[in-house]
């Protein structure tokens, strides 16, 4: 009767969101009076997860899996759960979560809810809070299903470390012919993940250029941060789409989220909405950014941002 959670990692590696579902699903496990079992697939190192409450791991190792399918993941994790005869699954809310987890609740015949953002209030009635309208509004929304999917939103949870340790065992479930081959994956090397990131830092057009950018990646070097951009920049071929966040591009949510030269359409307000501290550097004081952000500063990023830099880089050095 465990909750069951399923564990991203990439070539191995456990991502930050594994660790932070597994702390969330250790706050269920608690609340229900059960444990935590985790998915892992092709991961090194799965005792790291017991750090975070999970207490059994159904390490799954096969080469089939190396590059994510949906219909593939979706049934190693079915299958998990109903072996552990689990009534509550978590999964995160990065891109391929999101595209498993509707397969997923169909094979468990689950009610699924995403951007769920904190524990739940009750498990009798099985309650809990998420966003709606584009992080405009919250819900609490009641799951009555005998099994609940639920999906974390980044970064909303956070990291609990419960000091436990987890046994192991090998899981071999069968998989299904999904139809659907990869030929190919295209990925940023040497570069903070968007998804990942806890601190991300911004361009739009009002760096006027691409040979510009240097100024973003100087204040995202220091921070350690993501670099991204505005739809109008990606559009321009001045960065990758990849950098592209937003309703259309990608979704963030960041600790801090640094706006240097954007306006603030609509549907970029959206995609960032998520993010916890919200700063904006634009010349035009009226820029709809100003509304959404928690701090702006009204100056040419030209220079506002290298003083800004030069500043963090004397406090890092003098703290080092």
């Amino acid at each position: 009767m465990s909750v069951i959670v399923y564990t991203e990692s990439e070539k191995g590696k456990f991502k930050k969101a594994a660790f932070e579902v597994v702390s969330y699903a250790k706050a269920i496990a608690d609340q229900m009076g059960t444990s935590v079992t985790a998915v892992a697939i092709n991961a090194d190192n799965t005792d790291s997860l017991g750090n975070y409450g999970a207490s059994k791991i159904l390490s799954v190792n096969d080469d089939s899996l190396n590059i994510f399918n949906a219909k593939k993941f979706a049934s190693v994790i079915e299958q998990a759960t109903k072996q552990e005869e689990a009534k509550v699954v978590v999964v995160g809310s990065s891109a391929d979560s999101k595209y498993l987890a509707p397969l997923l609740a169909v094979g468990l015949d689950a009610g699924y809810v995403s951007n769920v953002i904190e524990a739940p209030s009750s498990v009798s009635p099985f309650t809990v809070k998420r966003t709606a309208f584009t992080n405009k509004a919250f819900a609490n929304t009641e799951i009555n299903t005998e099994t609940k999917l639920i999906g974390l939103s980044n970064n909303s949870f956070g990291l609990v470390e419960s000091g436990g340790s987890a046994t192991v065992e090998n899981f071999t479930p069968s998989l299904p012919d999904s139809g659907v081959s990869v030929e190919s994956v295209d990925k940023a090397t040497d570069k903070v993940s968007i998804a990942d990131a806890e601190v991300v830092v911004s361009g739009g057009r009002g760096l006027k250029g691409p040979e510009n950018w240097a100024l973003i990646e100087d204040l995202a070097e220091v921070l350690g941060a993501a670099t991204a951009c505005s739809k109008p920049v990606s559009d321009l071929g001045w960065r990758p789409h990849s950098e592209h966040v937003g309703q259309t591009g990608k979704p963030v949510a960041s600790n801090l989220y640094i706006a240097i030269g954007i306006s603030g359409a609509i549907q970029h307000l959206a995609g960032i909405n998520s993010s916890k501290v919200k700063v904006v550097i634009n010349t035009d004081p009226e820029a709809p950014f100003f509304k959404a952000a928690d701090y702006g500063i009204v100056g040419d990023a030209f220079e506002v941002v290298p003083k800004l830099t030069e500043k963090l880089k004397a406090f890092k050095a003098q703290n080092a």
